[in-house]
């Protein structure tokens, strides 16, 4: 038995950071009791904005850069990381903590928005090295194995969440381009050797080069293509058309997240072709002052409530709204649409999210609809079309009955990272972009000004070892497994070259099959339709977007989900699940002090990570604590101590406490590793004879306002006094 490397885990953002106050300390008794240390490193987005940026703090406000720390960590053997969920900032919510920042007294510079110094364009490349999902690409040296845990399963067929009802003649559609976009212009090579690529633009002023040295292994797959403008801003036109044409809300779905550099831009033209007269009259106008419709249109009121003929903008925007079909709305209530905020409306939980509620959105009335859902590049639009289709046929999945859908999702050294990395490009001048090594051209492409390129690549590595980890997991379950791709897609062609021979190798091929996106959709359903479980093997993107998909209408949340990264030197990587409703979640608790967010996906985590570190050192007694942590969830679901939704139910701080007393109780019970259960029975005693006390302690001040003290840079003592408010517990868990 060896000594077992530290468990670290992530400090993040709003909700789950808020419930890490809570849950660390009980995470940190528990863990240090069978002799492991717990961890923390910061990857929050105010922590990543001060890392950046030490020139332009004080030596007490310096902060190391944890990402960086981590990325290392991941590399090695004994790197044991639970990931919680972080904000991938869009600019809004960027420029928003900065200025929470300056204003609690960090000299952090302005985000420039136009970079004209070399100071701004400095601070420019700091900032664009924080936006979007840039910690998951740092972490991920490893690809993914996400599924639902089985006892969430089981729960969720025992207590079926609600599900909306679909009909025949829904009007509900899925509306995506048919030329022009990422699918229909992508080219794809694999290396023959290693290489050294440039990105090369030709105008008529010459060349210009975009990127280079970037340099590649032998066998990486090199993937380009564009959007065309003209064709996106056609495509819209023919979306609002026809959403007013049926009569249903306009709803665009982006992933303004991830695809930090395209999305934006595509969310961008659909705010200019929605309010098309607006900026016919006041376009100039509207630049001048800084309104730039790539943040959405909530920025953009912001600026214009600034300007001389603010209200005269305003009330063009209010006359042109009321001449296009409704829009989608993330808060009708608060008149928040669709096209207020790029990452308010994130396509793999917005989509879902529709397609559980029968097809329906809300609209500017404050009720639902049928929406007209927007996805302008096709390359998985389909998936979302073909299960639109499905539903109208066969009506909701019932969650009772319902199969699951595991996912083993292509990730590692950063695979498929489409639109966000740094050779994404808003084309200034048309001509031709070519990919070269050297003196010789992969791939090019004719553009136009406006149009957006970009390139990705895919190493084999990865490749091998997602291909591996299909293959485990089909020979562990018997599912069926099917690989998502599509042979007339460029990329996937080059990715089937690749994995045929080593599943035909394996003796696998009578085992799994390939099918596209569009047909492998609609089998899942059907198998999971019928009560049986299959196994979708997916790029990054997809593996994106089905972790949502399937859990939200399966088990009603994609929160609750194992993910489980093997990294590919060995180590572990365990991450929680999504927390796209965090920003609700907080404010719910400022307002109520009620925050209903979830941890069962880091009470998963944390017993997975705890197995991975007994199995490492080979410590039994660590293997039997994440066991029996396994059995505290069990419980805990079954006695339904999880969370509610309104002020007077448990929330997450009591879902924390019987977390903790059903866990102790398992240990003390448990006979394999008595040494445990001697250390853990007398706190078992002590928390189940002042249960009655803790929880009375726990409600004190529901319902009442409280102060966090920031929301992306909290204050770590009033925090701790909103989420630890029992001092009955605090002195069990501390002492």
């Amino acid at each position: 038995m060896s000594t077992p490397a530290p468990i670290v885990y992530t400090v993040t953002d709003e909700a789950p950071q808020l419930a890490s106050a809570s849950l660390l300390p009980i995470v940190r008794r528990f863990a240090a009791m069978a002799g492991v240390d717990v961890v923390e490193r910061d990857i929050s987005l105010a922590g990543r904005i001060l890392a950046v940026f030490p020139d332009s703090l004080t030596e007490a406000q310096r902060q190391s850069d944890d990402l960086a720390w981590l990325g290392e960590l991941v590399t090695k053997p004994e790197a044991n990381v639970i990931k919680l969920p972080n904000v991938s900032a869009s600019v809004p919510q960027l420029v928003a903590a900065i200025g929470e920042l300056q204003a609690a007294s960090y000299a952090v510079p302005d985000y420039p928005e136009a970079p004209a110094t070399e100071a701004e364009k400095d601070a420019r490349a700091r900032y664009d090295s924080i936006k979007g999902s840039a910690v998951n690409p740092v972490l991920r040296e490893g690809n993914s194995d996400r599924r639902a845990p089985a006892a969430v399963k089981a729960y969720a067929k025992c207590n079926p969440h609600s599900m909306g009802t679909w009909s025949a003649d829904s009007k509900t559609r899925v509306s995506t381009m048919d030329a022009g976009d990422f699918r229909s212009n992508e080219k794809s090579v694999t290396l023959d050797g290693d290489a050294t690529l440039s990105i090369v633009h030709k105008g008529a002023n010459g060349e210009t080069v975009l990127k280079d040295g970037i340099s590649l292994p032998a066998g990486t797959i090199v993937d380009a293509t564009f959007m065309s403008v003209a064709a996106l801003t056609s495509f819209l036109d023919e979306a609002i058309a026809q959403t007013a044409q049926d009569g249903t809300l306009f709803s665009l779905h982006l992933k303004a997240t991830m695809m930090k550099v395209s999305d934006p831009i595509i969310f961008g033209h659909a705010v200019r072709t929605y309010l098309a007269p607006v900026f016919e009259k006041y376009g100039e106008a509207l630049a001048a002052a800084g309104a730039n419709p790539n943040g959405g249109l909530g920025s953009m009121l912001d600026v214009i409530d600034g300007m001389d003929n603010g209200a005269e903008i305003r009330a063009e925007i209010d006359a042109v709204l009321g001449q296009r079909p409704p829009m989608y709305m993330v808060n009708s209530d608060k008149g928040i649409s669709n096209l207020h905020v790029p990452s308010d409306v994130i396509i793999d939980a917005s989509m879902p999210a529709v397609l559980r509620a029968g097809g329906k959105g809300w609209g500017p009335d404050g009720a639902e609809g049928d929406t007209n859902c927007v996805i302008p590049d096709s390359s998985y639009a389909a998936v979302y079309a073909r299960s639109v289709d499905f539903f109208k046929q066969h009506g909701a999945l019932d969650p009772a009955t319902a199969g699951t859908v595991q996912n083993v999702g292509l990730m590692a050294k950063k695979a498929e990272e489409y639109g966000s990395h740094p050779t994404t490009f808003e084309m200034s001048e048309s001509g031709t972009v070519e990919v070269r090594d050297g003196d010789t051209v992969l791939m090019s492409h004719d553009v136009a000004a406006g149009d957006i390129w970009r390139m990705a690549t895919t190493r084999s590595e990865a490749v091998v070892n997602w291909v591996e980890l299909a293959l485990e997991r089909q020979r562990l379950t018997g599912y069926k497994t099917v690989f998502w791709l599509d042979e007339t897609r460029a990329h996937d062609a080059e990715l089937l070259k690749m994995i045929r021979p080593q599943i035909e190798a394996a003796g696998a091929s009578d085992k799994v099959s390939v099918m596209a996106p569009a047909e492998a959709t609609t089998d899942a359903f059907e198998t999971i339709f019928k009560g049986e479980n299959t196994i979708a093997v997916t790029g990054n993107v997809l593996r994106d977007y089905l972790t949502d998909l399937y859990p939200i209408l399966e088990v009603g949340t994609s929160a609750k989900m194992l993910s489980v990264v093997k990294l590919m030197n060995g180590g572990g990587l365990f991450e929680t699940g999504a927390g796209g409703s965090a920003p609700k979640h907080v404010q719910q608790l400022v307002e109520q002090n009620h925050l209903r967010w979830d941890s069962l996906g880091e009470f998963c985590a944390l017993a997975e990570s705890l197995r991975f570190a007994g199995e490492s050192a080979d410590d039994l007694a660590l293997k039997v604590l994440g066991d029996t942590a396994d059995d505290a969830i069990t419980k805990l679901l079954g006695e339904g101590k999880s969370p509610g939704r309104k002020v007077g139910q448990d929330d997450n701080r009591d879902s924390h406490f019987h977390f903790a007393l059903y866990w102790a109780e398992a240990l003390a019970a448990q006979s394999d590793a008595p040494e445990l259960a001697e250390k853990f029975a007398p706190l078992a005693k002590a928390l189940s004879d002042k249960a009655d006390t803790i929880r009375e302690e726990l409600k004190q001040g529901r319902g009442e306002a409280v102060d966090l003290g920031g929301y992306y840079r909290t204050d770590p003592a009033k925090v701790a006094r909103i989420m630890r408010p029992s001092t009955t517990l605090n002195g069990l868990i501390d002492g």
